[in-house]
């Protein structure tokens, strides 16, 4: 029974850290699209000058730019989760706020990458229905369709941190014992960007792929076929 309730605690609390992670993410914490743009071309050498420019991008290239930034978004959290991880499961509910965040940024690189802006609230709403997906929770589109994006998004996040909660905790249950947990909260902060990740960057290259295939019908000039002469 005591066991009970120290693991319902326990997801209560990291489900309030989590979505206090992903509300600031929202709210303060966004990548700057400009700044991320310079960095595509300095640090990668993408050929672009705006995000639409990726279109015309090899989708090669791109997936390789998707999955260095994931693997620095492992990385930060690895380090942010041996670092917090050296208390046990005292630090459990700032290490996931932290978490969150590290997270979120990765998934908005992720978004930017594949050509997917987040200035409109239409943009920001697929954002994190992006989010939801890569955390395992299907957001309908009558959902927003009902919502403006300031209703809309924190519904989101609170049944992301609904879902990802009890998964947390029963992997995080291993830090009970510190320095040791050091390292397992290094591998688990790892190994959860890692996943969510992949799965955003699988979602994002779908729909990238798709915008790709509608812009070349577009642009498809159908040459009128040459009079007779009479």
């Amino acid at each position: 029974m005591a066991e009970a309730k120290q693991h319902s605690w326990l997801v209560a609390r990291a489900e309030q850290a989590l979505r206090a992670g992903f509300t600031r993410a929202y709210e303060t914490v966004r990548v700057d699209p400009g700044k991320f743009l310079l960095q595509l071309q300095a640090a990668y050498g993408l050929p672009i000058s705006t995000f639409r420019g990726v279109y015309s991008v090899d989708p090669g290239l791109l997936d390789g730019v998707a999955h260095k930034t994931i693997t620095s978004g492992m990385k930060v959290a690895a380090i942010e989760g041996a670092g917090l991880g050296i208390a046990g499961m005292i630090t459990i509910i700032p290490d996931l706020s932290i978490l969150a965040a590290i997270t979120m940024r990765t998934v908005q690189k992720l978004s930017l990458l594949y050509g997917f802006e987040y200035n409109t609230d239409d943009e920001i709403a697929e954002l994190w229905i992006a989010a939801a997906s890569a955390a395992g929770v299907d957001i309908s589109r009558e959902l927003l369709e009902k919502e403006v994006v300031n209703r809309f998004v924190p519904k989101v996040i609170q049944r992301i941190a609904t879902r990802a909660s009890t998964e947390v905790v029963e992997k995080w249950a291993g830090r009970v014992v510190p320095i040791a947990s050091s390292v397992i909260g290094a591998g688990l902060n790892y190994y959860f960007v890692r996943s969510w990740g992949e799965r955003a960057q699988s979602h994002f290259r779908q729909k990238h792929v798709a915008l790709r295939r509608q812009i070349a019908a577009a642009e498809l000039v159908i040459e009128p076929e040459p009079r007779l002469e009479s």
